[in-house]
């Protein structure tokens, strides 16, 4: 059995998917690795740490040869992936939804994809999950992020001076990054609240010493959709939130918003009105910018701003921290690998549950059902 770790193409990609850690794993094994030269460099490690492990470090067409698997952060390029082996795995964060040319291009290709954000969200597959570890890294940059632009202090200080007042944050969207970003907004000395359409997360708020500031009495309040992911609310619920977040965010000085519906666009949360009821010098991040944004008028890549408000819009935030970024994201996948190594045959046999959820393509064909839906 090969594995292949490839050097990240995608621009501005730093995070490598595999670390010295989860190499020497994979050969005690008995898996044979090949890394890429260069792979891990973005992310601070080198190769002289890869060999050291046991990995083979070579080029790019020598690692992709004979590969039974290649692993990935982002998925590779199909155009650079000359000499795959037909039957071969490709294991990565792979965009189904939104790079679907991508998929069918593996299939020609005759490859296995699998896309570690089809994950199921169960308990056996928690450390499997790339989206969980990479949301707590981005919930936690993110409030950093805030702080980088508010021109204020966060804790509340008093001087002989004077007192500095505590700045006030709200989190709107309370999953992994969410919470995250409560918890450090909380270690910062902030004043914090939150606001999710889930009301399971009213608890999750408070546990954490924020205020959760809910919706009440009106239909939809329960918001779960499937996995502990957020569903669209009804008509009557988006307009009771609109008007309990306008009258809220007025007073805010941060506001990170983290609100993601899979396989469709982010949705919106703050309109540019809202914006402008807030006091210049006030800073939103936008966790969501990259699909579609839950802030009108934030830009993906850029800090613009709005009405004297600051929209911080990072691309790849969970990446901006490539080092820990990485050695989550490679235990992840082997956790995902190791938990299904059959070592007699050498090799990784998927059982049902979660081969059929996270595989994209097999014998030149799409094959995953939320695909063909």
């Amino acid at each position: 059995m090969k594995i292949a770790v490839l050097k990240e193409g995608a621009t501005g990609e730093r995070r490598v998917s595999a670390t010295a850690e989860t190499v020497k794993k994979f050969v005690a094994l008995g898996a044979e690795v090949a890394v890429e030269a260069g792979a891990g460099d973005a992310a601070s490690f080198d190769d002289a740490g890869y060999a050291a492990a046991g990995a083979t470090v070579t080029d790019r067409a020598a690692a992709i040869k004979d590969a039974d698997i290649l692993l990935g952060v982002q998925g590779p390029d199909p155009k650079s992936l000359g000499g795959l082996k037909s039957g071969a795995w490709i294991v990565a964060g792979l965009n189904p939804f939104g790079d679907r040319a991508r998929v069918d291009d593996y299939a020609a290709l005759g490859a296995e994809a699998l896309a570690m954000e089809f994950m199921p969200r169960i308990t056996r597959a928690q450390s499997m999950d790339i989206l969980s570890s990479q949301s707590n890294l981005a919930g936690y940059k993110a409030v950093l992020d805030a702080a980088a632009e508010y021109g204020r202090a966060f804790p509340m200080m008093m001087t002989a001076a004077g007192t500095v007042s505590a700045a006030k944050v709200f989190v709107m969207g309370v999953g992994v990054a969410g919470l995250q970003a409560i918890a450090t907004a909380r270690r910062l000395g902030a004043q914090v609240s939150a606001t999710d359409v889930r009301s399971a997360t009213k608890e999750q708020i408070q546990s954490l010493g924020a205020k959760p500031i809910f919706v009440e009495n009106v239909a939809g309040i329960e918001g779960e959709g499937s996995g502990g992911y957020a569903t669209e609310m009804s008509e009557e619920y988006q307009k009771a939130q609109a008007e309990l977040v306008s009258s809220h965010i007025a007073k805010q000085d941060i506001v990170i918003t983290t609100a993601l519906i899979p396989g469709r666009p982010a949705p919106r949360l703050i309109s540019d009105a809202q914006i402008a009821t807030m006091r210049p010098g006030s800073v939103i991040v936008d966790l969501a910018v990259e699909s579609g944004g839950n802030v009108e008028g934030a830009v993906a890549g850029e800090v613009v701003e709005k009405h004297g408000v600051k929209i911080v819009g990072h691309k790849n935030v969970a990446g901006r921290l490539a080092a820990d970024a990485s050695a989550l994201f490679s235990r992840n996948l082997f956790n995902f690998l190791s938990a299904f190594w059959d070592k007699e045959g050498g090799k990784v046999v998927l059982d049902e549950e979660i081969g059929d959820a996270v595989r994209l393509t097999k014998d030149g064909k799409v094959v995953n059902a939320r695909l063909l839906g």
